[in-house]
C-alpha cells in the first residue's frame, strides 16, 4: 500500500520518483544472462519465441517497473502482479495533451490483435546514438534487430515497448494506438485510399512501401530468425534450393553463410557451383580460388575449378587442378583438356601460315571438344570468317558466344589475353557498321597491351574508317554527291570489303547515275553479308532503273519475306511488276503474285511460275541470299517437275527460294558445282552449299528443305 501512496500523483515527491525512475531502469531484467546459454539453447529458444508469436511471458520471476513522473516521454509502466485490479491508477493528462480524435468506419470495431515482441535496450537515448555489435546482442538483440528490419519491410515507423523478459500487448493495455501506427501481425487488409495512403488519418510523415516491395522476401520471419546466425544451417538450405533448381535462392543462402563464416572453403565451393549453374563461368573460376587459398587440398574445389578452366579455353590450367583434384577427380575432365589442347595447338599453327580455313575447323573442333565458353577461341574463329570475308558469320559468332564483362575477363585472361580478344571484336564491329564500338575496342586494346602491334593497326585502321564515314555522310547530307563518294572510297582503301561504305557509295553513284557501279558496289557488300536488307534495297532500284526489271523482281520479292509489311518495297515491287507486264505484253510471271492483287485484278491471277536463273551474277546473288535457296539443274523443261518445283514454291513460300538453271546454256557453272546429273537439285543456305540431291528422289527432298528451314 505504499508503494500505491508513493506512486499517487496526490503523495508523489520529487526524490522518491527520481529515486524510483533511477532505479527502475536498472532493475534486472531477467534472472539469468542469455550469454550463460549454450549455442543449442539458443536456437531452440529462438525457434520457439518465433513459432509462438501470441504467447506472454510467464516467469515466475519476471518484474515489471512502477512509473514514475521522473521517466522519459513515452515510456509505459505496469502495475506489479500481486497488487489487485482496482488498485489501478490512470496517470493524469498534462496540460499540453492533445485528444486523440476517434477513428470512424473501418476502425470502429477493430479485432484483437496479437501481440507483439519487441526488446528494448535498457538506455533508450544511449541506444539511438550507438549501435552494439551484432555479437554481443545475444537472443533479445538479435529478435529486436529482426522485428525492427521486418517492421521496415513492412513499412511500419511503430514501436512496441517491452522488457526482455516480458510481454506486452500492443492493444489496449494503457497505450494508445497512434492513428498513422499500424501493427506488422495485423491480418486485416485494408484498401488503399485514393490519395495513396495506406490509412486514411495517416499522417504525412509515414512512407507506404509499394505492394511488389513488401513482398520482396518471401522467407518467414520465424525461418530467418532460427538460421541468421547458423552458417551450417544457410549451407544446407542453399543446397536444397540448388538440388530444386532455385540457383539464385542458392547463392543468396551461401553469400549469407560466407558473410558470417567467410573462412569456410565449403561455402565458397558451393557458391561456385550455384554461379556455374547460372552461366557466371569467370565469377564461378574466383570463388573456386578463394576456397583453395583457404584450403589448399581441397579437391572437390580443384575438380571444380578444372572443369571451369576446360570450358574456358584453358587446357594447361585444367589438367593442372586435375592432378591436385585426386579422389574426386573426373577422368573425363583429363582426356577432354588433352584433346583441347591439342586443337589449340593447331590453331596457333594454321594461322600463322594464314590458312584461314584450317582455323576455323580446329576452332570448332576446339569447342565441341569441350571449350564450349572459350571466348578466345570463338575469337579465333570469327577471326578466320572474317579473312574469308563471310563478315556476317563472324558477327554472329561473336554475338552467340560468350559475353563477359571487360573487368572480369581481363582479371581471368590477363591484359595480353584481352588485348587479343577486344582487337577482333575492332574488327568485327567495324564490318558490321558498329563504327564507334570498333574505335573504343581497338582503343582499349592498345592500353592493356601496349606492345601489340597489331592492336595498334587495328586503332589507325577504326579511326580511319570511322572519319571517312562521318565525312562521307556529311557531304551526302549536304547533296555533294561526287565528293561524298570520294570521301568514301577513302574509307574503303582501309576496309576494302567494309559493306556499310560499299553500299553508301552505291546510293552516292545511284544519285550520280552510275548505276552499273553502285549494282557491283551492292553486290560487293551483299557477298559478304546476305541479310544487309539496305544494300539489297539500293541493288533492285538501280536494277530498275537500268532496265533490268527481272533481277529487280527477284530483289523486291527477298526483301518482301524478309519483311512482308514494308510498304516502300510492296510498292516499288508492284511498279516492276506492271512494267514487266507491259514488256511481255501482258504475259507475266512472277515469284509473288499476292503483292497488290488488291489494286490490280489482273495481277491477282498470274500464276507461280520457277524463276530461272540467266547467268553467273544472277546465280551467285540467288545463292547467297538469306536463308534457304532450291536450285534445280536440268537440261530440258520437264512439265513434271517444273509443277513439282511450283508446289514447293507454295507450299515454303515465306522461307524457301525456288530456282531453275538449264546447265546447257551454263555448263560452267553447272561444272563449278559439281553437276554431273540431270536433273539434279542443290540445296543452299545463307551462301552455304548444304546437300546435292538427285532429281527422281523427291521425298529426299523435302525431308532435306524441312531441315534446313526447322
Amino acid at each position: 500500500m505504499s508503494s500505491f501512496r508513493a506512486n499517487s500523483p496526490d503523495r508523489r515527491s520529487g526524490g522518491c520518483g527520481l529515486i524510483n525512475g533511477f532505479f527502475g531502469r536498472r532493475w534486472p531484467r531477467r534472472s539469468s544472462s542469455t550469454g550463460s546459454l549454450s549455442m543449442g539453447d539458443r536456437i531452440s529458444e529462438k525457434i520457439q519465441r518465433s513459432s509462438t508469436p501470441n504467447s506472454r511471458s510467464t516467469t515466475p520471476n519476471s518484474r515489471r517497473r512502477g512509473s514514475s513522473s521522473n521517466d522519459p516521454p513515452g515510456f509505459e509502466g505496469a502495475k506489479d502482479s500481486c497488487e489487485k485490479q482496482g488498485d489501478k491508477v490512470i496517470a493524469r493528462p498534462g496540460p499540453n495533451h492533445q485528444k486523440v480524435k476517434p477513428q470512424y468506419g473501418y476502425n470502429q470495431q477493430q479485432p484483437q490483435v496479437p501481440p507483439m515482441v519487441r526488446s528494448a535496450p535498457a538506455s533508450q537515448g544511449y541506444a539511438q546514438s550507438r549501435k552494439v555489435p551484432q555479437a554481443s546482442l545475444g537472443i533479445s538483440g538479435e529478435l529486436e534487430s529482426m522485428i525492427a528490419d521486418h517492421q521496415k519491410s513492412k513499412g511500419t515507423n511503430g514501436y512496441v515497448r517491452a522488457s526482455s523478459g516480458n510481454v506486452m500487448v500492443y492493444g489496449n493495455l494503457g497505450n494508445l494506438k497512434q492513428p498513422s501506427g499500424s501493427n506488422v501481425h495485423d491480418q486485416t487488409n485494408y484498401s488503399s485510399s485514393s490519395n495513396g495512403k495506406l490509412y486514411p488519418n495517416s499522417v504525412m510523415g509515414n512512407v507506404v512501401k509499394k505492394q511488389e516491395d513488401m513482398s520482396q522476401k518471401p522467407t518467414s520471419l520465424c525461418r530467418a530468425i532460427s538460421t541468421r546466425m547458423d552458417p551450417e544451417q544457410l549451407k544446407i538450405m542453399g543446397n536444397e534450393d540448388y538440388k530444386n533448381g532455385n540457383f539464385e535462392e542458392a547463392l543468396a543462402l551461401y553469400d549469407a553463410a560466407i558473410a558470417i563464416d567467410p573462412k569456410k572453403a565449403a561455402y565458397r565451393s558451393n557458391k561456385s557451383a550455384a554461379l556455374t549453374a547460372l552461366g557466371r563461368l569467370l565469377e564461378a573460376v574466383f570463388e573456386c580460388r578463394e576456397a583453395i587459398k583457404i584450403e589448399p587440398q581441397y579437391q572437390r574445389a580443384h575438380n571444380r575449378l578444372a572443369t571451369l578452366n576446360l570450358r574456358l579455353g584453358e587446357a594447361e590450367k585444367a589438367m593442372y587442378h586435375f592432378k591436385c583434384a585426386g579422389a574426386e577427380a573426373d577422368p573425363d575432365v583429363l582426356s577432354k583438356a588433352r584433346t583441347v589442347q591439342a586443337h589449340l595447338n593447331r590453331c596457333t599453327d594454321t594461322k600463322r601460315q594464314h590458312d584461314w580455313n584450317g582455323l576455323l575447323r580446329e576452332s570448332n573442333l576446339a569447342i565441341s571438344a569441350g571449350a564450349d565458353s572459350a571466348p578466345l577461341i570463338y575469337a579465333l574463329k570469327a577471326e578466320a570468317l572474317l579473312k574469308l570475308n563471310r563478315h556476317q558469320e563472324a558477327d554472329e559468332v561473336l554475338t552467340k558466344g560468350p559475353n563477359f564483362s571487360v573487368d572480369e575477363s581481363t582479371k581471368y585472361f590477363g591484359p595480353i589475353g584481352q588485348a587479343s580478344l577486344l582487337v577482333i571484336r575492332a574488327q568485327v564491329d567495324l564490318t558490321a557498321g558498329r563504327f564507334e564500338d570498333a574505335v573504343a575496342a581497338a582503343q582499349r586494346a592498345t592500353r592493356l597491351d601496349v606492345n601489340n602491334n597489331e592492336a595498334n593497326t587495328v586503332s589507325r585502321k577504326t579511326r580511319a574508317v570511322a572519319a571517312a564515314r562521318s565525312k562521307g555522310n556529311e557531304l551526302f547530307k549536304a547533296s555533294r554527291h561526287a565528293e561524298a563518294c570520294n570521301a568514301y572510297g577513302e574509307g574503303l582503301e582501309y576496309d576494302p570489303y567494309n559493306a556499310v561504305l560499299l553500299s553508301n557509295r552505291a546510293a552516292c553513284r545511284s544519285k550520280l547515275e552510275q548505276f552499273e557501279k553502285a549494282i557491283d558496289d551492292c553486290n560487293a557488300a551483299l557477298r559478304v553479308r546476305p541479310s544487309y536488307s539496305k544494300a539489297r534495297l539500293r541493288r533492285a532500284d538501280c536494277y530498275a532503273k537500268c532496265g533490268k526489271l527481272e533481277a529487280s523482281l527477284q530483289d523486291y520479292e527477298i526483301l518482301h519475306k524478309e519483311n512482308p509489311n514494308d510498304e516502300e518495297v510492296v510498292k516499288a515491287m508492284k511498279e516492276v511488276q506492271v512494267s514487266l507486264k507491259r514488256q511481255f505484253g501482258g504475259s507475266l510471271t512472277t515469284n509473288n503474285s499476292n503483292v497488290g492483287r488488291d489494286s490490280d485484278r489482273d495481277d491477282a491471277h498470274v500464276p507461280h511460275k520457277v524463276a530461272a536463273i540467266s547467268g553467273e551474277e544472277q546465280f551467285r546473288n540467288c545463292i547467297m541470299a538469306p536463308g534457304v535457296s532450291v536450285i534445280l539443274f536440268n537440261d530440258e523443261e520437264e512439265y513434271q517437275i517444273l509443277q513439282f518445283m511450283e508446289q514447293l514454291k507454295k507450299r515454303y513460300q515465306a522461307s524457301v527460294n525456288v530456282f531453275q538453271m538449264n546447265v546447257d546454256d551454263h555448263p560452267d557453272l553447272a561444272s563449278s558445282e559439281g553437276v554431273n546429273v540431270v536433273p539434279s537439285f542443290i540445296i543452299y543456305k545463307n551462301g552455304s552449299r548444304t546437300k546435292q540431291i538427285p532429281g527422281d528422289n523427291r521425298n529426299v527432298l523435302e525431308t532435306s528443305i524441312q531441315f534446313c528451314i526447322s
